[in-house]
């Protein structure tokens, strides 16, 4: 086939997160033990809000899809790194590689513009409370959740198409413990000046201004509520808190990652884990231990499912 014979690599031999066997021992536990625990607390989030109506305004709405997309998240890297611990030869196909690599993209910024969404959510609930009820209808929560998806798609295509059509002829080493647009480009048997300014330009600058246009709208709110009574201002405080500490876990290292041109940096890895591993775990740890609702309602979810 013309495409095999243009890209003459079929697969990538992943070099992982470090050679010593002391310290990928102890990733091992790490990630088996942060993992074990980001499955069921997204899912019990999840299957809390789903079973208690009380839960049924569009802030617990989006955060039961935030939850999913957690728990999605996780299954792109972290399953495949705790196999591969076992591994003497790491080795991924370029089938496999462009579909971690897609997946990675669809999910993660389908992540980033769902956190855009709920802080349009929370301003209008805030800041506009008389408009609330009105603007965010069932149907307009479900027409946004449709358009973080297609724009999560959209923008994971345009990453898998431009790294398609680079030729593949050797090394095929990876510097990482995943597939992922930096280290793949790399590999590349062509000057990849051009697409490397594409790809930051479509991960790195997209990735900015959503984590400016955030940070922006929380200050809005918090100056909007300065003048409120103290318990609605702190409702607010705690409420966007909340938020802005989950925008700088997700955004920081992505900024990191996608915004500067790609060379290989001594802590590209340390943060490639927690953006792909860690960070899925703070949004079930963050959520359930500052929103009051959610923690009352899953406690008494296990009360009764311990009773019965």
């Amino acid at each position: 086939m013309e495409t095999e014979n243009s890209t003459m690599l079929t697969e990538f031999i992943l070099l992982g997160l470090t050679q010593s066997h002391n310290a990928q021992l102890l990733v091992f536990v790490l990630v088996l033990i942060f993992y074990s625990i980001i499955l069921p607390g997204n899912f019990l989030i999840i299957l809390t809000i789903r079973s208690d109506p009380g839960l049924s305004a569009p802030l617990y709405f989006f955060l039961g899809n935030l939850a999913f997309l957690d728990a999605s998240y996780s299954f792109i890297v972290a399953p495949r790194m705790l196999v591969d611990f076992f591994s003497e030869k790491k080795v991924i196909s370029y089938r496999c590689c462009i579909t971690q690599l897609f997946f990675l993209h669809f999910l993660g910024v389908g992540e980033m513009f769902l956190l855009v969404v709920m802080a349009f959510d929370r301003y209008i609930a805030i800041c506009r409370p008389l408009h609330y009820s009105t603007v965010m209808k069932p149907r307009v929560c479900y027409a946004l959740l449709l358009a973080l998806w297609i724009g999560g798609f959209a923008h994971s295509i345009v990453q898998v198409a431009l790294i398609l059509n680079l030729p593949f002829c050797g090394p095929n080493q990876l510097d990482n413990f995943f597939c992922d647009v930096p280290q793949v480009i790399k590999l590349a048997c062509t000057d990849t000046f051009v697409v490397e300014l594409l790809m930051v330009s479509n991960s790195g600058l997209l990735t900015l201004l959503c984590f400016l246009g955030l940070l922006i709208s929380y200050v809005v709110i918090l100056c909007h509520v300065k003048g409120h009574s103290s318990e609605r201002k702190n409702k607010a405080i705690s409420t966007c808190t909340t938020h802005i500490i989950i925008v700088f876990l997700m955004f920081g290292p992505a900024i990191f990652i996608y915004t500067r041109p790609f060379r290989a940096f001594p802590a590209d890895k340390v943060v490639s884990l927690f953006h792909t591993v860690i960070f899925p775990l703070m949004n079930p740890v963050i959520y359930t231990l500052r929103n009051r609702e959610v923690k009352a309602s899953m406690k008494k979810l296990i009360i009764r499912h311990i009773v019965l």
